[in-house]
């Protein structure tokens, strides 16, 4: 049964939701400043941020794809890497004050798209399932898509601060399908074993804030479709998108801290959980990265690929073995 994310008074709701949130309906909201008055219109739109992410992971190639709306700039990102050969290809897009970029509020139905140039990209929905198009002249066509019928999404909304929020739609561990075309190669994400995952995020974010952030996908040595989501440093007020999917199923996970040398990210990672429900490795292979510093914004960006090792314990005490799974972690600061 689906619900509105802003209740009848103009103010979210905060907690757990499933999928039971079917868009934002950021029309209804009343955004009031830190001391309690109305916000302006202006200040309204300037501090509504968007974002969205698809991964697709497989042991042959790797993927990214990212647009975020932050109202005085949008950025899209893609890269393609092949673990075997170190191949990467890069492609970052800038658009002042968003102009050719569009993000939906409509999270089940709802399209996003980007037109910078020669840079195409559509994320949406297509018979059901998700789909990712992108098109860039011969240098990189995407058309890959994914279903989440009988998987179950994370959906979540906490408190950011005195008068912010930040709500966040996750998967992770799905099959994915399609194709992507560089240059002269042509993949098959079918023929991969290629798994996705899924972020669709927005919100009254902190001005200048930083998260850590891990997310794998694939099927262990057990044949378990096995997805991942942890943070460190945003969206934990109250609730947590930390997260284990095991064949489709949704498993809550406690709070986590990341190890690792800020100055040398491409060193090992240690990522876990005080109570000793998490303990995983990660080596990087690679990453990519972006940084900008205007004054009134700066954003230092690494999303860093590479495998992790070592295992999760459910609850029931059953271990769960993660053993050189390929995913993502990232080292994020921003002021926006």
């Amino acid at each position: 049964m689906s619900q509105p994310l802003i209740d009848a008074n103009g103010q979210i709701r905060f907690g757990h939701f499933g999928d039971s949130i079917e868009q934002i309906n950021i029309g209804d909201y009343r955004h009031r400043t830190p001391m309690g008055g109305h916000a302006s219109a202006l200040s309204s739109w300037l501090g509504y941020k968007q974002f969205q992410y698809v991964g697709v992971l497989s042991e042959q190639l790797l993927f990214g794809c990212a647009i975020a709306h932050l109202r005085h700039t949008a950025i899209a990102f893609v890269y393609l890497y092949q673990p075997g050969s170190g191949m990467l290809l890069e492609t970052t897009k800038r658009a002042p004050f968003g102009v050719g970029v569009s993000l939906t509020n409509d999270i089940r139905n709802g399209s996003s798209q980007v037109r910078l140039g020669d840079l195409h990209i559509t994320i949406g929905h297509h018979q059901q399932r998700k789909r990712l198009t992108i098109s860039q002249g011969r240098a990189l066509n995407v058309d890959l898509w994914f279903s989440e019928a009988e998987f179950e999404p994370l959906g979540q909304c906490s408190r950011i601060g005195r008068n912010g929020w930040a709500y966040a739609r996750k998967v992770a561990g799905v099959r994915c399908h399609g194709q992507i075309q560089c240059g002269a190669q042509q993949f098959d994400l079918g023929a991969l074993n290629a798994f996705a995952h899924h972020d669709f995020s927005a919100g009254y974010m902190r001005r200048e804030t930083f998260w850590n952030w891990a997310c794998l996908s694939g099927q262990n040595q057990n044949g378990d479709r096995v997805g991942l989501n942890l943070s460190c440093g945003v969206n934990e007020t109250s609730v947590s998108e930390n997260a284990l999917w095991r064949n489709g199923q949704l498993l809550p996970l406690p709070l986590c801290h990341f190890d690792y040398d800020w100055d040398h990210p491409l060193q090992p990672w240690r990522i876990y959980s005080e109570d000793g429900v998490i303990e995983l490795q990660f080596q990087p292979q690679g990453q990519h990265t972006e940084r900008l510093n205007l004054g009134f914004a700066a954003s230092d960006f690494k999303q860093i690929f590479g495998q992790f090792r070592g295992r999760i314990r459910q609850a029931d005490g059953q271990l769960i073995s993660v053993d050189g799974l390929w995913g993502f972690v990232e080292d994020q600061y921003a002021k926006w």
